[in-house]
């Protein structure tokens, strides 16, 4: 038998049992009203419970479970018990819930829960950040309130969500978005946007170098071809003969050049190819490219070379002779015949310095950001005739990279250009001290 009807039936039983005793002293009558009075206060006891059980259960459901007395008490442990374990179910949902908004939350994408009307139901932060969505205003409102770019509107109305649509943020300027919908449930759909911009920026940057390269190639090759048919099909004089050679001759040092720089270009971004570096004096570079620059030059131009603080660098020296080497030819190149070219070596508290400044044709501002990117050219026709590469910046600006160093351009159309590499510290060792000790007080710095 159940604690409930063990306790339940005590009360009766009293009661019976005390109106058998009165029976054979009162009578009848006074047993049965005994009988009648005990029911009566037991069913007003147990009116009373229901009632407590009732305004219980229609209260609010914070309140907490009342306390019974008797048989009643059984009844309100059990619910006691209900009412605990509901809690500790509804806690730990809330919990589960808490982590997966943290989750999302954390996410690199925007995530927006839709239901069967592309409603907006909830929005991470991100989402916000990528489709504008905030979750106070737009709750329940329709996405393409927000996102109302034609291709997105008939991509969600489509109905085909194997791949993702490409638009551009209408929050972010310059950010473009992939957004895909994954539907879930029964009508209720995920959408998720990522960033890709730099996606779509690398491949940009890949399509135009293989249209660039394949450019560059087109005009040494179009001549080469050119010139083999004219000495397959015609009989030259030997003198216009040695001409079209020397031409095709140059033409395939172009295109020799070029291989040369993406060769280059293509070691220096591997991550697998790692510096060779040691530590080497900085006066023999620098006057090798000094010498290069005036075996360029050929007389045209006026190039000195300032070096203030003789010094040891540790680093590849064939990359930053190839580094120093690019800009001191693009000054060459770009510099009117009876210009100048200073090249400049110093050593300060943050490094050393290595400066190229020419008085040749200058650049506009708003070019000079770019001027590191492969093939960019502020006037592809003027380059063309100079005979670069369009490479030569990258690779300084990839040489420098490895180097922790750093590239300062300042430059204006019409008053030349000055290029500044500047090393860090750590990998310039001075000789002053050596040099102090030999050098009478108050030389002058060495000019070349």
């Amino acid at each position: 038998m159940s604690p409930i009807w063990r306790r339940g039936l005590l009360p009766p039983l009293a009661v019976g049992l005390v109106a058998l005793l009165v029976w054979p002293f009162a009578g009848g009558v006074a047993a049965l009203a005994l009988l009648a009075v005990g029911a009566l206060a037991m069913v007003l006891w147990h009116v009373a419970e229901l009632d407590g059980l009732a305004r219980w259960a229609t209260g609010a459901l914070e309140d907490p479970v009342p306390e019974g007395r008797g048989i009643w008490a059984l009844v309100y442990d059990a619910l006691y018990r209900r009412v605990r374990l509901r809690s500790a179910r509804q806690r730990d949902l809330r919990l589960a819930l808490d982590r997966f908004v943290s989750g999302a939350e954390a996410l690199p994408e925007g995530v927006v829960l839709l239901d069967a009307a592309n409603r907006i139901e909830w929005a991470n932060r991100r989402a916000e950040a990528h489709l504008g969505v905030n979750l106070r205003q737009d709750a329940r409102s329709p996405i393409v309130n927000l996102v109302r770019q034609p291709a997105f509107v008939q991509y969600l109305v489509g109905g085909d969500f194997s791949e993702p649509v490409v638009v551009e943020s209408q929050r972010e300027a310059g950010t473009t978005l992939s957004v895909q919908v994954v539907p879930f449930g029964v009508e209720e759909k995920l959408l998720m946007s990522r960033d890709i911009t730099r996606l779509e920026a690398v491949a940009r940057m890949r399509r135009d170098f293989i249209a660039n390269v394949s450019h560059e190639l087109k005009t040494p090759l179009t001549v080469l071809t050119g010139f083999l048919e004219t000495l397959a099909d015609m009989r030259l004089e030997e003198r216009q003969r040695q001409r079209y050679l020397a031409l095709m001759a140059e033409q395939t040092r172009n295109m020799q050049r070029l291989v040369d720089d993406l060769l280059a270009l293509s070691t220096l971004e591997s991550e697998d190819s790692v510096p060779h570096e040691a530590e080497f004096a900085i006066v023999p570079l620098l006057l090798q490219v000094s010498a290069d620059a005036k075996a360029l030059s050929d007389g045209r131009h006026e190039i000195t070379l300032d070096i203030r603080d003789p010094a040891n660098v540790v680093g590849s020296r064939d990359e930053l002779s190839s580094a120093f080497g690019n800009l001191v030819s693009n000054a060459v190149r770009y510099t009117p015949d009876g210009g100048r070219i200073a090249l400049a070596w110093r050593v300060s508290s943050d490094g050393g310095e290595f400066s190229v400044i020419d008085t040749g044709i200058g650049i506009a501002n708003e070019h000079i950001p770019r001027l590191t990117e492969r093939f960019y050219r502020v006037d592809r026709s003027r380059s063309r005739a100079t005979g670069g590469t369009g490479l030569g910046l990258a690779i300084v600006k990839h040489v420098l990279m490895r180097h922790q160093a750093e590239l300062l351009i300042d430059s204006a159309p019409s008053q030349g250009s000055r290029f500044t590499v500047r090393l860090p510290a750590r990998r310039v060792h001075t000789l002053a001290e050596a040099t102090s000790s030999d050098a009478p007080a108050g030389s002058a710095p060495i000019g070349y």
